[in-house]
């Protein structure tokens, strides 16, 4: 009997650990909500089926601490249509493809505390690879605070980084800081952290190994971030400024994220993959 490919045997235990990683951020950020005041918001969960085959769970907590926090994930199959599959490897003979992964958006109230956006995923076609990353995206850029949060962001995902290879924090961290960066403005999404894509570097354990490393660089890092401005004070000016920046997060996600991109080409759940657009925005 010939064993399956590495790839192949690996996707329950990547689909596992997607759903053990959301349920413990979900905890995570439940607990600061109950740190923040007597009626802390909670998520709810919503299941979706894909008609191509598979689906997966959106949790939207809805806040006193988190205007709007999304945690999703999912586990889908199917067939790329022929304009896709060219762009994506392991499709020249056949265009199946197998998917799953975590991803989330996390929109706090107040201006002091960043946003920030986070995912890992696993794609199977004829190859096997992962991809990924997180970022930070401060509401006040360039304040002694926005400048300390982002350093300890980028602390967390360094050591990840460096666990496994001494070249990919600075590999993952320029490829974030050119894939967040818009162009029509001509300035970063925020302050980075690190992304990759279609790492196969021939040791498929290795590579999840790292993989989950992001999600945990990610519970290390944001928590002790929130915590540590979530009772500061702010302005109706800093809120307004706030607002404002959101619109750069709407901006990016509908013209240049390629999560969205892979969830509408791929018939994904069309609320899951808006999930992370804010709750309220302005542009000036």
């Amino acid at each position: 009997m010939t064993n399956p490919p590495p790839h192949e045997a690996l996707k329950p235990e990547a689909s596992a650990w997607f759903a053990t990683l959301r349920d413990r951020i979900c905890a995570s950020l439940e607990e600061l909500e109950q740190m923040a005041g007597p009626n802390p918001g909670r998520f709810v969960r919503t299941a979706w089926d894909r008609p191509g085959g598979g689906g997966g769970e959106m949790s939207v907590l809805r806040g006193q601490l988190f205007e709007k926090a999304g945690v999703n994930i999912s586990v889908v199959k199917g067939t790329f249509t022929a304009e896709f599959a060219a762009k994506i490897p392991g499709t020249e003979a056949g265009a199946a493809f197998w998917a799953a992964g975590i991803s989330l958006v996390i929109h706090p109230r107040s201006p002091k505390v960043p946003a920030v956006h986070m995912n890992t995923r696993m794609i199977v076609t004829a190859k096997g690879w992962f991809g990924g990353g997180g970022d930070l995206t401060p509401m006040q850029p360039g304040t002694p605070q926005a400048t300390q949060d982002a350093a300890l962001f980028h602390a967390a995902y360094k050591a990840a980084c460096d666990k496994h290879d001494p070249g990919y924090y600075e590999k993952f961290k320029k490829w974030c800081d050119e894939y967040f960066f818009l162009p029509h403005r001509g300035e970063p999404r925020g302050a980075g952290g690190i992304f990759y894509d279609y790492l196969d570097s021939g040791d498929i354990a290795a590579d999840f190994a790292f993989t989950r490393d992001v999600g945990e660089a990610f519970l290390a890092a944001y928590p002790e971030i929130v915590r540590a401005r979530m009772h500061e004070g702010f302005t109706p000016e800093e809120r307004e400024a706030q607002l404002v920046r959101r619109g750069r997060y709407v901006e990016f996600n509908l013209l240049y994220d390629r999560g969205t991109t892979f969830g509408l080409k791929t018939g994904g759940n069309t609320e899951a993959i808006l999930m992370s657009m804010p709750p309220e925005v302005k542009w000036p």
